[in-house]
This record gives structure tokens, sequence and C-alpha cells, in this order.
């Protein structure tokens, strides 16, 4: 049994538009110390994360603390919206999930989103048999691999999650089978 803690990074400072660089806020900072310590007795033996700063940031205080190295994987990187910065986020969003195939030019579609990240917490599992593991990661690509697992997880519910930051997602998995799956809104 594996148990995989999925943390969605804590507040970004949205003033850089960099997607790859941007870095948490203060208010951020802050959070990523609540996550260690919801996160320290959790027997984590693994650290993974999305190459993106603000989400190694958001883990990187619980990895220093507990000695472990962060591995980054750059399956688990956050979607590609457009090589542009788009102004109505929720409109485009609202697209993708209705159509897991949409994207805009130059930018990923959910569909892709999701089998990047579904193969890279394949090869995880397997290579890490009854670990407890540690992901950083983010919303949309957090919100694809929830609804691998619960294709009841819509638009709906990714609308009602998507300003909370940090999110730590538990699922348990029995080999490449999830068992349960627990939010943990407030750490």
């Amino acid at each position: 049994m594996n148990k995989v803690y999925f943390v969605r990074h804590a507040k970004p400072d949205f003033t850089v538009e960099d997607d790859l660089l941007r870095p948490l806020s203060e208010e951020g900072i802050n959070a990523s110390k609540k996550v260690t310590k919801y996160l320290n007795d959790k027997n984590i033996t693994k650290v993974y994360s999305s190459p993106y700063k603000r989400s190694v940031d958001t883990i990187k205080n619980f990895a220093d603390v507990n000695n472990l190295n962060i591995e980054l994987v750059e399956d688990f990187r956050e979607r590609k919206v457009s090589n542009s910065w788009i102004k109505n986020f929720n409109s485009f969003a609202e697209k993708q999930w209705k159509d897991f195939n949409y994207s805009l030019e130059e930018g990923e579609n959910l569909r892709e989103v999701q089998d990047r990240n579904i193969e890279a917490l394949h090869k995880l599992l397997n290579k890490n048999l009854n670990e407890n593991i540690l992901i950083g990661t983010h919303g949309t690509a957090l919100s694809t691999i929830i609804n691998y697992y619960d294709n009841t997880f819509n638009y709906k519910d990714f609308n009602m999650i998507k300003d909370i930051m940090p999110l730590i997602v538990v699922i348990k998995f029995q080999g490449l089978n999830a068992k349960s799956m627990e939010y943990i809104y407030e750490i």
C-alpha cells in the first residue's frame, strides 16, 4: 500500500507572469511552514515535485527539515495554457473541463496533462512500493489526477478548489489502484 500526499502549491506572487519562475507570496511562504508541520509525522520517505518554483518552494521546508532530497519530475508540471497570458482564465478553464481535448494555440489540453501526470505517477508508484510519497504539484495538474481516479470530478469541483492554496490530497494506492482519497483543505 502506498500513500501519496499531493501538495498543491501555496499562494504564489501573481505579479510574476513567468509560470516556471513564479515564486511564493509572503502568505505562501508562511503557508509552506504549515505544510511542513502537517506532513512531519506522515513517515514520508520520498519527495518529488513539479520543476516550477512555487511547487518546489511549498515543500522545500519539509524536505530540508526531514533531510530528504526533492527529485524534480518534469511531467508533474502545470499545463501550458498558451504562449501568452490570458485574462479570462475562468472561461478558458470551463471550456477545457467541458472538452478535455480543447486547447489554445501552442497550449495543452487536459487529456495531455492527465496522461503525462498519470504516467509519471504510475512510474513512481511502481518504483516506491509501500512507501509514503510527497508530490509537489499544481491545481489543474492535481485536478486531472483526481479526475482520473474519480471521473465525477468536474469543472464545478475544480472551480471550488482552484483558490485553495495550499491544498493537500491524500490518496491511498494498492498497486496502481486508488483505494481512498482525502482532501485536507486547511492546515
